[in-house]
């Protein structure tokens, strides 16, 4: 399929920081193509510039494409195809449910008997049917978090974009979001998706893009990423004290150590070297051998150490 955003040379300062470097990727359509990067590895910051919230620096060798526009001079129009759902919950208080999406709707010119319609569906696609009347105070947390993606929702926008749209809510409402992610994605709405929910990542996206420091460090689906950059399997130990001395300081073929302060990690493809490591070395006690996953993976390309 061909891509329906191209970005190349993607550039954006803030005074001295470089918040973008050099940053290029495409998405397909109907994909869900997923940020992932500490705090201030500049993923919204690279959101905000797809959809013009952001101005990019001046750069002959940057192309933006949109859907077909460009945000340097398009902004509108991206605007008014896209669905944007920001890390903060930004709804009217003092208003209820119906009349928070109703407002939001005329945004758009959205009619207002289409708007009643579109609404009463969007409720109901997000399990919100029963609250239309209640007032935002009266919502919990997940309630709040869905009724912003549905009103994100509202001008059936072909792209949707989600900054961090799961953080802080309980297993069963992030499930569901999930859920109705991958009913939009079937339905054809291209998804833009920051997350610091590695599994979150993993169960939605067809493409991931990891940064750090504003640039680029690595990308791909998030099979061919466990597969290119990390061993299939690690040995985790919680108390490194249990570790006795010869096999601390003893260099065992075909494992990979990592240190950090309170687990020790012993890398390998070959669970069997792991576990008679763990049989000859380990005294007794707290240690696991699993799979690794996506969070290994942006460890190893970002590193352990808080960002400043």
């Amino acid at each position: 399929m061909n891509p329906i955003i191209v970005i190349e040379n993607l550039n954006k300062s803030f005074k001295d920081v470089r918040a973008v470097q050099n940053l290029s990727f495409s998405v397909e359509q109907g994909s869900c193509f997923g940020f992932l990067g500490p705090n201030g590895a500049g993923k919204t910051t690279a959101m905000k510039t797809i959809y013009a919230k952001c101005t990019r620096d001046k750069n002959p060798d940057c192309k933006m494409n949109i859907f077909g526009y460009d945000p340097a001079r398009d902004e509108l129009s991206i605007k008014y195809i896209s669905g944007v759902v920001q890390q903060e919950d930004n709804l009217d208080d003092e208003l209820n449910v119906v009349q928070n999406l109703m407002i939001y709707s005329k945004f758009y010119n959205i009619p207002a008997i289409e708007a009643g319609k579109r609404i009463e569906y969007l409720l109901d696609f997000f399990e919100l049917k029963d609250k239309a009347k209640s007032k935002i105070r009266e919502l919990s947390g997940g309630m709040k978090r869905r009724l912003v993606i549905a009103r994100a929702l509202l001008n059936s926008p072909k792209l949707l974009i989600l900054d961090e749209p799961t953080t802080g809510l309980d297993p069963q409402v992030r499930h569901l979001i999930w859920e109705k992610i991958r009913q939009l994605q079937k339905q054809g709405t291209t998804v833009l998706l920051t997350t610091h929910y590695m599994e979150e990542a993993f169960q939605l996206c067809n493409n991931i893009l990891i940064m750090h420091k504003g640039r680029k460090i690595m990308e791909g689906k998030p099979a061919d990423l466990l597969e290119k950059h990390i061993e299939k399997f690690v040995l985790e130990i919680l108390n490194a004290e249990l570790i006795n001395t010869e096999c601390r300081n003893a260099v065992r073929e075909n494992i990979r150590i990592e240190d950090s302060p309170g687990v020790m990690r012993y890398y390998s493809n070959d669970i069997n070297v792991l576990k008679d490591f763990s049989d000859s070395c380990l005294e007794s006690g707290n240690y696991l051998i699993r799979q690794t996953n996506l969070e290994d993976v942006f460890l190893h390309a970002t590193g352990r150490q808080l960002n400043d």
